[in-house]
Parts: C-alpha cells; sequence; structure tokens
C-alpha cells in the first residue's frame, strides 16, 4: 500500500458510517449515563443504577483498552472483557483518589465530568490507532457475525420442534435471569433509615472549628443533613446559645441559660446531602456552648424550652466554646 492509499484509508475511517461500532456503543452508553443522572425522570428510574454500574466498572477500562490494543490480533476477545473490568476497577478509584486532593473533592459532579473526559479521550485515541492499522488487522467487534453464529447454534436448520421449543425456553431463561440481577441492582432492599447531621469548619473538614473567640467577631461553620429516610424530608435546625455546668457528682451537665439565635428549613430528598454554610456573631460572654440541633417532621411548640427542647430533637451537636471581651 503506497503513501496515498495509506492516508486515502485514513480519511474513510473517519466517516461517520466507518467509525467502529463498538466505539459508538460505548459512546452513546457514556451520554445515556450523564442523563440518567441529570434528567428528573431517568434520574429516579433503574436506568441510573445500570448506566452507573457500567460506567464505573466498564466503560472506562474498554476505552483504555481500545487505545491500548488497536490491532485485532493483540487481544481475543474474553481477554478485552476482563482487562476492561480490570481496569476500570483501577481507573476509577485512582480518579477519585486524585480528586480527593483538589478543591472539587470526591463528589458526584467532579467525578462524573473526569470519568466522562476520560472516556472520551480514550475513544478518540483508539479510533486514531485503529484508522493508522490496515483494515485487516483492524480490532472490530464481529456483531453480525457472532449474531449469525448464534441463531445457527441456537436454531439450525435440521432442528425438530423439541430441541427448537427448549433452545427458546433457554433464551428466556437467560433474559429473565439477566432482569432479574439488573432488578435487584437497580432496586436494592430498603436499609437502615437514617439522618446524618454534621457541622465542619469554615474550611469544609472537621477541624478549625469557631470555639475562642472575642464577642461581636464575624464566625461560621458550615451544617451538613444526609436524608437516608427513604422519603423526602423538610428537617428544621435551630441554633442555640447556651450557658452549661457540668455536675460530676450525677456525671450530667445543667443547662442554666438558653437563647435562640436562628432557625431555619431545609427540605433534603432521599439519599441526598446538603451542606449550608452558617455565618454567626456572638456578643455573649456569659454563655459556653452553641448547640445545633435538627428537627425532622415534628417540631415543638414555642412552650417546651430549655433541656426538654434539646431531648426533643431528632438529632443534636454542639461546640464549647469561650467568647471573650474584645482587648481595650
Amino acid at each position: 500500500m503506497d503513501q496515498g492509499e495509506h492516508y486515502q484509508q485514513i480519511i474513510e475511517a473517519f466517516e461517520p458510517g466507518n467509525i467502529p461500532k463498538d466505539l459508538v456503543i460505548i459512546t452513546l452508553c457514556t451520554v445515556a449515563s450523564i442523563l440518567c443522572v441529570y434528567v428528573p425522570i431517568l434520574n429516579a428510574s433503574p436506568l441510573r443504577v445500570v448506566f452507573g454500574l457500567l460506567t464505573v466498572l466498564f466503560i472506562p477500562g474498554y476505552a483504555l483498552i481500545a487505545a491500548l490494543f488497536p490491532e485485532n490480533d493483540d487481544l481475543d476477545g474474553i481477554e478485552r472483557v476482563a482487562l476492561s473490568f480490570g481496569l476500570s476497577i483501577a481507573v476509577t478509584p485512582l480518579i477519585g483518589l486524585a480528586l480527593n486532593y483538589t478543591p472539587w473533592g470526591i463528589r458526584l459532579d467532579p467525578i462524573l465530568t473526569v470519568l466522562t473526559i476520560f472516556t472520551f479521550t480514550m475513544l478518540a485515541i483508539a479510533h486514531v490507532r485503529r484508522a493508522v492499522v490496515p483494515v485487516e488487522k483492524r480490532f472490530s467487534v464481529p456483531f453480525r457475525e457472532m449474531a449469525v453464529e448464534a441463531k445457527e447454534d441456537l436454531f439450525p436448520e435440521n432442528q425438530s420442534g423439541t430441541d427448537r421449543a427448549l433452545s427458546v425456553i433457554l433464551i428466556i431463561a437467560i433474559l429473565a435471569a439477566i432482569g432479574t440481577t439488573l432488578y435487584v441492582l437497580a432496586v436494592p432492599k430498603e436499609g437502615e433509615h437514617f439522618t446524618e447531621f454534621y457541622i465542619l469548619g469554615p474550611g469544609g473538614k472537621a477541624t478549625d472549628y469557631p470555639t475562642s473567640f472575642v464577642a461581636g467577631s464575624n464566625q461560621s461553620v458550615i451544617v451538613g443533613v444526609g436524608n437516608h429516610e427513604y422519603r423526602d424530608i423538610t428537617y428544621t435546625v435551630e441554633v442555640l446559645l447556651t450557658s452549661q455546668t457540668f455536675d460530676p457528682t450525677t456525671n450530667t451537665s445543667v443547662l442554666r441559660d438558653m437563647v435562640m439565635i436562628d432557625r431555619f428549613v431545609v427540605t433534603v430528598p432521599h439519599n441526598q446531602t446538603v451542606e449550608m454554610p452558617f455565618p454567626f456573631t456572638l456578643e455573649r460572654t456569659d454563655m459556653n456552648r452553641l448547640d445545633f440541633i435538627l428537627f425532622n417532621d415534628t417540631v415543638p411548640s414555642e412552650g417546651v424550652w430549655g433541656k426538654d427542647r434539646l431531648d426533643a430533637a431528632y438529632r443534636d451537636l454542639h461546640l464549647w466554646i469561650g467568647v471573650r471581651q474584645p482587648e481595650q
């Protein structure tokens, strides 16, 4: 093959009808996984779990294998599938580890974005590398040949009626097994019902909490609520400034005074977490504890106060603080 024919072969490989079908399928699956995350109707369907598992456990590895091994003789089909799973299981945690050291952190949006960029980059490289390989050596998935071979194996020309019926039953059983597996993965058994309630320092970490500061200074924390109650819940968060002393004889804290400094409501969908910055300024120096209490559907009346209100909370957190007068 001379150089002109070689270039012509590369140009033809980039025509829409000549794009390898396996790369097209992987591209469509990646796009489908993105839609299943961000489109409201698909977001709540079992398809999100199905395409999510493919995106994490198979697609990145397949794209990488396709980029590394463009020729048909490099690997056989079973090796490609096995390595696709293995490399996906290796690549995805590494991407998460790298994101952990970035400002974006390990969250759905940055992980999905990086996985998508990685997959599309590998698919582009795979297509370019296949384009420069001669047609007879270029890897391709023989979809038509596989279908014809499967039909000949399951329904040969001289097959009896009984054998044909058994083949149909076998196909139905396989499809039922696949459907059952997907259903179990997509609709997991309902687990424990609980709500996460936590506070973080101003930097978004479980450290550097404002515990000692000057009265009137601007302080802040981040309040987080994670809903795992299997239903959407409207929570009420109250922030209370209290004065408490520890009684060693009863091993309990005695509440001497309490004032409410803020109250806000937040609706959190099931299996979602909301983090809210909470800036505050305290003037009183005779208080020593900042209490964060969470109510779910039932909020007690204003008449329930003091220790009774703290005890009625669904979840509660607190910071021991020291507020001092500014230096003159």
